[in-house]
């Protein structure tokens, strides 16, 4: 990036951004801060640092202080000092580097790759690592296997649930490599080779991947622009008397509804005159934007339901943990089928969650930076895409958009063509069709999104005005979240 289009970072937004940090000692603290954000996106990559000078007066310290933190930002690659001009934050490896070449095959400064419903960290997600590695050696002298979890993130995880008005106890928490793991391990679980399972459609394809490898057969379960259809849904379950139904209640990926308690307690209904079991995902759950009272967990009003939860989207994807809620009954059979999958997860990082839940709530900060990005997001397609329409989303991480047309397959060649990759609405479909949607996660700072949508506009009008062009066959990307 030229000095010329580099951008500077003002005194006070870097104040807002680090916010509180160890001043024990205060330099440290401060290198430390700058690092997280810049890793993780809230500082971006080439920007001005403010002057020692100013930045001094904003924290109120000293003038070493911020001296050192940049001389320590410099050491450790995060920082370069351009002479005659400032400080500038980098990356200590080149952009191609940060990308896995399966999800993005040729990455680019250039390309906004639209995919990946997956933020970057909030704050305090390096200090809980380092201080997780103090609580290390505690384990070293044993096997390091906890197939059902770490005993205090296992306590953790009950917690969560107890403050959301579902008791529950640590025996009942069994922890995985993630939130797709967990989905393969209670199909395994609770279905048979030919069992039926109803899935919403759209929904999130690798979950029904999984379902269908343990040998199920999906029967979809729309979900429209407007939510769930619970008559539609008692009707399937009466004739198919599905084995399970997997739902995602809280913040549905792709659509972000969020069904009501009135809503699940129809739907619990439903569900015990069919003698179904609810597999619910509750994946995005804590990524509530707009604030006041969620509904309570959906297995509150179906006690027989086998909760998924995952940290990935909460917190970082690279924790790679989920966890399944199950009632006791079931507990054994589940351990059981995770066995043949996996035999645990890392400890180092089972410990990192338990703090991280111990703290809270995800960080009000976190859900503000991904709130200015939904509203980023909102804005620019209403701008530059008048003809689309969506339903805000009251959290999760995705815009559903329904085009006048259906030609979203087109349009994600067509964007690809502009640097922009998006995923169009059949591959969140179950049977077919959803070729009238995209899905535009707002995971990504807002410069990058409004960068993206008017190459979208651009693309949109090439494919809304002539007849579209075949999709060649083996442009899929890997979805990964």
């Amino acid at each position: 990036m030229s000095q010329a289009t580099s951008p500077t970072l003002s005194a006070a937004r870097v104040l807002a951004t680090v916010g509180e940090f160890d001043r024990s000692p205060a330099y440290a603290g401060l290198a430390e801060a700058l690092v997280e954000a810049i890793g993780d996106g809230r500082l971006g990559q080439g920007a001005r640092l403010p002057s020692e000078r100013d930045l001094t007066a904003a924290l109120g310290v000293s003038r070493t202080t911020v001296t050192r933190a940049y001389a320590l930002l410099r050491d450790q690659g995060y920082a370069e000092a351009r002479h005659g001009s400032g400080t500038y934050t980098r990356l200590p490896h080149d952009r191609g580097r940060a990308h896995d070449r399966v999800l993005l095959p040729h990455p680019d400064q250039g390309v906004v790759d639209l995919t990946c419903a997956a933020a970057s960290s909030p704050p305090g997600l390096l200090a809980a690592f380092t201080e997780a590695a103090g609580d290390l050696p505690a384990y070293l002298g044993g096997h390091g296997y906890f197939p059902a979890g770490l005993p205090p993130l296992q306590e953790a995880i009950a917690a969560s649930y107890a403050a959301r008005g579902l008791p529950t106890a640590p025996d009942q928490i069994i922890v995985t490599p993630g939130a797709l793991s967990a989905a393969a391990i209670v199909a395994r679980a609770v279905t048979g080779r030919g069992s039926r399972v109803l899935v919403e459609s759209p929904v999130y394809p690798n979950a029904t991947e999984a379902i269908r490898n343990a040998g199920a057969r999906l029967v979809p379960g729309p979900v429209d622009v407007d939510g769930w259809d619970l008559d539609a849904v008692g009707g399937v379950l009466r004739q198919v008397r599905p084995a399970a139904a997997y739902l995602v209640p809280d913040f549905q990926n792709p659509t972000g509804h969020l069904m009501t308690e009135a809503q699940r307690e129809v739907y619990a209904g439903h569900l015990r005159a069919a003698g179904t079991v609810a597999i619910a995902d509750e994946s995005l759950q804590a990524l509530h934007l707009d604030g006041g009272p969620m509904p309570r967990p959906f297995a509150a009003f179906a006690p027989d339901t086998i909760t998924i939860g995952s940290a990935s989207k909460a917190f970082w994807g690279g924790l790679r943990l989920g966890w399944i809620r199950a009632p006791r009954a079931r507990v054994e059979e589940i351990v059981h089928a995770r066995l043949v999958l996996d035999l645990g997860a890392p400890v180092l990082e089972q410990l990192v969650l338990a703090r991280l839940l111990a703290r809270g709530p995800v960080p009000a900060e976190h859900l503000d930076r991904l709130r200015a990005q939904r509203d980023g997001l909102a804005e620019a397609v209403a701008e530059h895409l008048p003809s689309w329409s969506f339903v805000r989303p009251a959290g999760g991480l995705s815009l559903w958009c329904r085009l006048p047309l259906a030609r979203a397959s087109a349009l994600a060649v067509e964007a690809e063509r502009r640097d922009v990759v998006i995923t169009p609405g059949p591959v969140f479909a179950v049977a077919g069709g959803l070729d009238r949607f995209v899905r535009l996660p707002f995971a990504r700072p807002v410069d990058d999104l409004r960068l993206a949508v008017p190459r979208l506009a651009e693309a949109w009008s090439v494919v809304a005005d002539g007849a579209p062009s075949p999709v060649p066959r083996g442009r899929d990307r890997v979805l990964v979240a």
